[in-house]
């Protein structure tokens, strides 16, 4: 405990009532900054001594008068020693606040949590999209539920909360949600949040997550080869939201936009580029980073297939597209019709224009990413370790290169 604390009576002479006592005040000074309290009680000044810190005389009043100041003294360090237990800030104000009986109420993990996602809620579309909202309240309920199973308690205070609290939401994360390790480790990273607010606005002293150490697993990312997109995109089906879905989803494969950006692409969108040629320019709902994505032959087709669709016109929306649910329950029977066996979702078509279409045909990393939206080109990075044929390409260029300069150099011997 190495806060410097001091306590000190005084008399306030400017405030001398008419039977001639001054009011005593009780400073109270932690860190070099001072708080003062009325003692309620007020003494003649000539019976008062400023090196004894009290009053002075043997009357019985002056007696009593004593013993109150003892016992104010004695309340003061009873309630810093309970701050100190209670590992919270020790400031003048907040041992003022503590002696007079108005100490701030005890702050929760989940009032801090609901009041925290209500903030995100007002700053949808400024600051978050509604995916991320989503999560924050996926996140809230998972510790409201693992609270009640794991404790039988309805919220915990903040100061309570502790490593053991954090490797036991991550066990039942795992165990009793049956949440993958990534996802479990996205949801405490959200919890984690509200505890750097609360230790920001010092509600909470010492950080739970000091010795918690944990890292995403790498997943592996799954997309289609050619030989899968030539069989998907050569497909005939006699369903028209079969045939939707299909066009929607190479439209995607050659873009690269997510679900979310597809689906609010609207035809202001679409720019003429630097080249005289049809772009896609959005801000990914996502991370808000910008994409700027030239159209190739395939996915100029499918906009010109569906620019006179009732929603497409309606809506001025580049394509008419349907839930994401509902997409994804549609591509697992589009799998099956093209005997495909991985499972498509819309994000995978994402995937796809990562690896088959652009870097497995040489489109440097650093344009890929550009057209990706990645704030960093690190993530586009992942895609590019599981390209096994990129590798063979590489490799087999490097053979040929070797076998040249292997004949180049038995021609200059023979010469």
């Amino acid at each position: 405990m190495n806060t410097t604390f001091g306590l000190l009576f005084y008399l306030k002479k400017s405030k001398v009532n008419s039977a001639g006592n001054a009011p005593i005040y009780l400073r109270i000074t932690v860190e070099g900054k001072r708080s003062e309290i009325s003692t309620k009680r007020s003494v003649n000044p000539k019976h008062w001594s400023s090196e004894a810190n009290k009053a002075v005389g043997r009357s019985q009043d002056i007696r009593e008068l004593n013993a109150y100041l003892d016992i104010l003294t004695s309340k003061v360090y009873q309630n810093y020693k309970l701050l100190i237990e209670d590992n919270r800030e020790v400031t003048a104000e907040t041992l003022k606040s503590k002696v007079l009986g108005i100490d701030e109420k005890e702050r929760t993990l989940l009032s801090v949590f609901k009041a925290h996602n209500v903030q995100v809620e007002k700053l949808l579309g400024k600051e978050f999209s509604p995916g991320t909202l989503e999560r924050y309240k996926t996140a809230y309920k998972h510790l409201e539920n693992f609270m009640q199973f794991q404790y039988k308690i309805s919220d915990i205070p903040l100061k309570k909360i502790n490593h053991e609290f954090i490797t036991d939401l991550e066990f039942y994360l795992k165990t009793e949600r049956d949440c993958s390790h990534n996802t479990t480790i996205k949801y405490i990273k959200n919890f984690k949040k509200i505890v750097r607010i609360a230790m920001a606005k010092k509600w909470i002293k010492y950080d739970p997550f000091a010795n918690y150490k944990v890292t995403l697993k790498e997943v592996k990312r799954d997309f289609l080869s050619k030989e899968e997109m030539d069989r998907l995109i050569n497909k005939h089906f006699h369903n028209e939201r079969l045939d939707r879905v299909r066009d929607i989803f190479v439209f995607c494969c050659y873009t690269g936009l997510a679900y979310i950006d597809i689906k609010q692409l609207s035809q202001d969108q679409l720019i003429k580029g630097i080249d005289g040629e049809l772009w896609v320019k959005t801000n990914r709902q996502k991370t808000e980073s910008r994409s700027h994505i030239p159209l190739l032959d395939i996915p100029l087709q499918i906009i010109k297939k569906y620019k006179n669709h009732p929603e497409v016109v309606t809506r001025k929306v580049v394509l008419p597209v349907l839930s994401n649910q509902k997409s994804n329950a549609y591509l697992k029977e589009i799998a099956d019709l093209c005997q495909i066996n991985k499972n498509l979702t819309t994000h995978l078509a994402r995937h796809t224009f990562a690896t088959t279409i652009t870097l497995s045909n040489n489109v440097p990393i650093e344009s890929v990413s550009k057209m990706l939206g990645h704030k960093s080109i690190k993530t586009t990075q992942h895609y590019a370790k599981i390209l096994d044929t990129k590798v063979s390409a590489d490799m087999n260029n490097l053979r040929t290169k070797m076998a040249n300069n292997k004949a180049d150099n038995s021609i200059k011997k023979i010469s």
